[in-house]
């Protein structure tokens, strides 16, 4: 083995441990968020977006960085980071949007463009750049108008309409979410007007995409060329990293607007408490088909492409899913809550007999006035129905407590610990293509991320 391939199979190793060091700072902290970051303007009726379509260099886990495009926010001389994926737009339903695109790409890129799946884009009569296949575009140095009335709530994508194969797989791609009319951070949290089926006490969005190095290089070398002479290269498709949010695993894990992936800032790492309901945002915005795996529970189809999927009688009516297929081009939404339910033992650890029982006043099964909301009362007081082993039997990982017991800390090894300070129960969530949880054929990376259940009495916003 050479010395570039020993320090190749553990650069990944040393990202995981920088990761989930940071991740800590965040289950220590209110950092974390129970929003999605992005660029907020719910409160606005008539939001107006200016973006910019630029170039830089991704971060990848394995040390690498990748030459992309994509999106910043603020015009053409604002000297802001494009990022990848570009900024998620955030509107009420009913406002009237303007999104203005800049071009400062490299001329041999050509024009740029956007269009907005599921919206109706009005006819363009002033700052309309050039007319392109699918919609108007803005040609190097110049800027083009889009705007549009955000009718309906859901997830939808934006992205490149000029020379998708190209634009869209170097970064031209970002995320708009519709809120209901009826919205606010509170009992109105719904994803869907006044249907409290889709209510929800935290979201998380998922962007998920791939890279092709070959593309990505091909347009590094042929910038300097004239314009629209970049073109994909031949032969099979083959990306070689798996995005979330712009990040290939363990980054993913990090936290928002780090200073370290200036050009990625959206992380994806989950929180939640036991019974609440997590809304998923999952885009599908490369090529590829991505199977999104939720361990812990299954999850509440609500969605596709921003429409509920209901009955003949109007309710909805999606299916309840491990897995949820994301398709290039689509978005969906779905609810995941956990709660323990049915786990056969007392995932608190209650073994004193005065601690005060579990007391199911309205029937639901749940313990309605007790220090551990949401325990499942028929599991009250069992104990774990294993022999734990000792402490050099045990595969200690980052994100264990020690302990096996949600909210209690336990004896760890000198040196392991404390980048789970809460004592939640950790999960992972990637996708289920075996193939895509690497960095250039280097595992752990890719498409994975983590979802941490903390104790009830752990602070998360």
């Amino acid at each position: 083995m050479t010395g570039y391939e020993f320090n190749k199979k553990r650069a990944p190793w040393r990202r995981m441990l920088l990761a989930m060091a940071g991740a800590a700072t965040l289950f220590a902290g209110a950092s974390a968020q129970a929003g999605i970051a992005g660029w907020n303007a719910v409160n606005n009726t008539t939001p107006t977006f200016n973006l910019t379509a630029r170039e830089g260099y991704i971060s990848v886990s394995d040390g690498g960085s990748v030459y992309s495009w994509g999106y910043s926010q603020g015009g053409i001389n604002s000297g802001n980071n494009m990022q990848l994926p570009g900024p998620t737009l955030i509107v009420r339903e009913g406002a009237q949007v303007t999104v203005r695109l800049w071009n400062n790409l490299p001329t041999a890129a050509g024009n740029v463009s956007i269009v907005f799946p599921g919206q109706v884009v009005d006819s363009c009569t002033a700052n309309c750049g050039v007319t392109g296949e699918l919609t108007n575009e803005a040609q190097p140095g110049a800027f083009v108008e889009y705007t549009f009335t955000a009718s309906t709530p859901g997830t939808f994508q934006y992205h490149s309409g000029t020379d998708p194969d190209l634009q869209v797989e170097m970064g031209l791609f970002g995320t708009l979410i519709v809120r209901p009319a009826e919205w606010n951070n509170g009992a109105s949290r719904t994803a869907y007007g006044d249907d409290t089926d889709t209510y929800y006490d935290r979201e998380y969005l998922y962007v998920l995409s791939e890279i092709d190095l070959d593309t990505h290089v091909a347009a590094e070398m042929g910038r300097g060329g004239e314009a629209g002479s970049i073109v994909i290269p031949g032969g099979q498709y083959h990306p070689e990293y798996w995005l979330m949010n712009g990040r290939a695993g363990p980054d993913t894990m990090a936290g928002d607007n780090l200073g370290s992936l200036p050009y990625q800032p959206y992380g994806s790492l989950t929180r939640m408490h036991p019974g609440e309901k997590l809304l998923i945002r999952v885009v599908g915005a490369g090529r590829e088909q991505h199977p999104f795996h939720t361990h812990g529970n299954h999850a509440r189809l609500l969605a596709r492409d921003g429409r509920p999927l209901l009955n003949a009688a109007g309710n909805l009516a999606g299916p309840l899913l491990f897995t949820i297929p994301s398709v290039p081009g689509g978005t969906a939404d779905a609810i995941f809550e956990w709660t323990g339910k049915e786990l056969g033992w007392d995932m608190y650890g209650h073994t004193n007999p005065d601690d005060g029982g579990c007391v199911d006043d309205n029937g639901d099964g749940y313990d309605d006035g007790g220090d551990n909301a949401w325990e499942w009362c028929a599991d009250h007081g069992k104990p774990i129905p294993v022999e734990l082993p000792s402490l050099t039997n045990l595969a200690f990982g980052g994100f264990y407590s020690g302990s096996p017991f949600l909210g209690a800390l336990g004896s760890l090894p000198p040196g392991e610990g404390g980048l789970n300070p809460g004592a939640g129960f950790a999960y992972m969530w990637h996708s289920h293509t075996e193939r895509e949880l690497v960095n250039n054929d280097v595992f752990p990376g890719g498409m994975m991320t983590m979802l941490i259940v903390e104790a009830p009495f752990v602070t998360i916003d």
